[in-house]
């Protein structure tokens, strides 16, 4: 069965790169309506933008999406994370201006303002993603791979010379509540020797403090330190979700990623989509369903973090 919320969600705030504070508006959706981005500061019928991997466009640091007329919204990702995680299948996501804000540098805002609103099950058919044989798509020392798998599983592997981070590694598999449980609070990060480099080519304006986490060597300079001890890994699995969710339908394989970023894994979808034989379409059976990210999530498998005021 597809989902919907019961009512919608409004959340306010800056963006990772800066400009005027976004007022975003999720919306429930009608059956088989999938997600879809409007932006109401643009002239009406132009700002319709699909949540799909093929309206994703190259963007430094984050996800963006765009559609023929040349409308655009970016830093998607925690947001379309928060959405599969959740398991709403139907949202029509309203925003007056280009990029959603990126509130704590988590999805924790968003997962926690759906659970408050409620989901709503509709009566229609589900659709999920099969994957039938592996893809895979390297660049450099970076790989991404999707391969069969009965549930949607990420595992993930990253590594930074600052010591703080260092090598880390983790696979979850993403049924029922796990997304929120372990990945949802989960903060976007940077390293202190890349910050003057970004700020020097517009990036990452909007970005303190309060909503990333800063390594500087062996140093955490955050007040608070870390969610948890492997929270940079955790936040890339809670990315790629997010990606992975512009396939347009729950995907059933086991993504791998080393290093992968959004990019790559754009490219994953893109490889996935263009070889034949490599997936299928099929109707969700009881049995799979239960077993979806999302599925019979409540409000107890908000972490601690996650239940607290944004």
């Amino acid at each position: 069965m597809q989902n919907t919320l019961k009512s919608s969600v409004r959340l306010d705030g800056i963006g990772l790169h800066g400009g005027r504070p976004a007022r975003v508006t999720i919306r429930p959706a009608p059956a088989d309506h999938g997600i879809r981005f409007r932006r109401t500061d643009l002239p009406a019928g132009s700002g319709t933008i699909p949540a799909l991997w093929s309206s994703v466009v190259p963007s430094a640091l984050c996800t963006m999406l765009t559609n023929p007329s040349g409308a655009s919204v970016s830093t998607v990702e925690h947001l379309m994370a928060a959405l599969a995680g959740c398991g709403i299948h139907n949202a029509l996501v309203e925003i007056d201006g280009p990029e959603v804000p990126i509130l704590d540098g988590s999805a924790a805002p968003f997962v926690r303002a759906f659970l408050a609103a409620g989901l709503r099950r509709q009566r229609a058919a589900l659709d999920v993603i099969r994957i039938l044989q592996p893809v895979e798509v390297r660049e450099g020392a970076a790989h991404a791979r999707l391969e069969p798998a009965e549930t949607l599983e990420i595992r993930f592997r990253i590594d930074f010379p600052d010591t703080a981070i260092g090598e880390q590694s983790l696979g979850l598999e993403l049924g029922n509540g796990s997304f929120v449980r372990e990945l949802s609070d989960s903060r976007t990060f940077c390293r202190m020797s890349d910050v003057e480099s970004m700020l020097a080519n517009g990036l990452a304006l909007g970005g303190t403090l309060e909503n990333a986490v800063v390594f500087d060597g062996e140093k955490i300079l955050n007040p608070g330190g870390l969610r948890r001890s492997d929270e940079p890994v955790r936040h890339k699995m809670l990315d790629a979700l997010g990606d992975l969710a512009l396939a347009g339908a729950p995907i059933l394989g086991r993504y791998i990623g080393n290093r992968a970023g959004h990019a790559l894994t754009n490219r994953l979808l893109h490889v996935l989509f263009t070889t034949p034989g490599a997936w299928q379409r099929e109707t969700c059976s009881t049995p799979v369903g239960r077993r979806l990210p999302g599925a019979g999530v409540c409000h107890a498998d908000l972490p601690a973090t996650c239940r607290e005021a944004a």
